[in-house]
């Protein structure tokens, strides 16, 4: 069974949001076979930050990356998530 990375970038609801309280909250909820590898803080534009989020699944995942993005969007604190890039790690 493989595995694939799958970077996320999330954008939180309020722009004083601590990014690092919201990945630990994040990472502390994951679904089953989910699991959060690392993270950055990235600059986006007028002082607001977002997450990139660096997931690895199984490559069987049933319902793959929508297993992390249902996850994401019941979180309150989070405006909107974007899957910037996916590929299978070796």
């Amino acid at each position: 069974m493989g595995k694939v990375l799958v970077v996320v970038k999330v954008l939180p609801q309020e722009e004083n949001t601590d990014l690092d309280l919201l990945y630990d909250e994040i990472k502390e909820n994951l679904p089953e076979k989910v699991s959060l590898k690392s993270y950055k803080k990235e600059d986006i534009a007028f002082g607001l930050k977002a997450l990139k989020l660096y997931f690895e699944i199984p490559d069987n995942l049933e319902g793959g990356t929508s297993v992390i993005e249902d996850f994401l969007r019941k979180n309150e604190k989070i405006q909107e998530i974007e899957i910037e890039f996916i590929s299978l790690v070796k």
